[in-house]
């Protein structure tokens, strides 16, 4: 008979569970933004080592783009393990961006967009769909997880709502990466840009 991973506490309360955990993951981004304290635990980075962290996170996201995309592909086709298997991995490889972002934008600068004027204002509002996306898909993008990891197949189809919250975490979660991306090539790739470093906790562009 099939058994979740986790069982317990966690299963019996997946929404409070997902309350916490986005807590913490809210805190700590916004930790690195607005309290110099907090940024300051993590090491001043220079120019190259601020590069290597950009587009490592950007590989993580384009990787992090297939895994999901696979995830969708399997679940329409009902290959259900290998659908748990490409979300699982997708939740992991977010940890790992976690993991590069937080002392990227701690300890790194700032990149200004030195492109024309249209392809500016496209990637202002790229890069805005992006981060509001971002902010928005975590809750139901850990919730999704904490469903599929605490349930058993036959009850995630009949017990829960992770068929529908799992469509709004993929298809968010799936555009905000592609969006950040597309801003990222924009920014690194396709135009000119200048960097400045960081004298204390800033927003970073990409």
């Amino acid at each position: 008979m099939e058994t979740p991973v986790v069982r317990g506490p966690v299963r019996d309360r997946p929404l409070a569970v997902t309350i916490a955990l986005s807590l913490v993951g809210y805190v700590a981004v916004l930790g690195v933004f607005l309290s110099p304290s907090f940024a300051a635990l993590f090491p001043r980075l220079s120019q190259p080592q601020v590069e290597f962290l950009t587009h490592a996170i950007a590989a993580v996201n384009s990787l992090t783009i297939l895994t999901l995309s696979l995830g969708w592909y399997w679940i329409r086709a009902g290959e259900m393990k290998k659908h748990a298997a490409a979300m699982t991995t997708s939740f992991v490889l977010i940890l790992i961006f976690l993991g590069m972002y937080l002392p990227r934008v701690a300890g790194g600068g700032t990149k200004y967009f030195e492109g024309p004027d249209p392809a500016f204002y496209a990637y202002l509002v790229m890069l805005g769909i992006h981060i509001v996306l971002s902010i928005l898909a975590v809750p139901v993008v850990i919730y999704a997880i904490v469903l599929g990891l605490t349930h058993t197949e036959r009850e995630l189809r009949t017990e829960t709502p992770h068929r529908r919250i799992g469509r709004i975490a993929a298809g968010s979660w799936l555009l905000s990466l592609i969006l950040g991306v597309v801003a990222y090539l924009l920014l690194n790739h396709v135009y000119d840009s200048t960097y400045e470093a960081a004298q204390a906790a800033a927003i970073v562009l990409l």
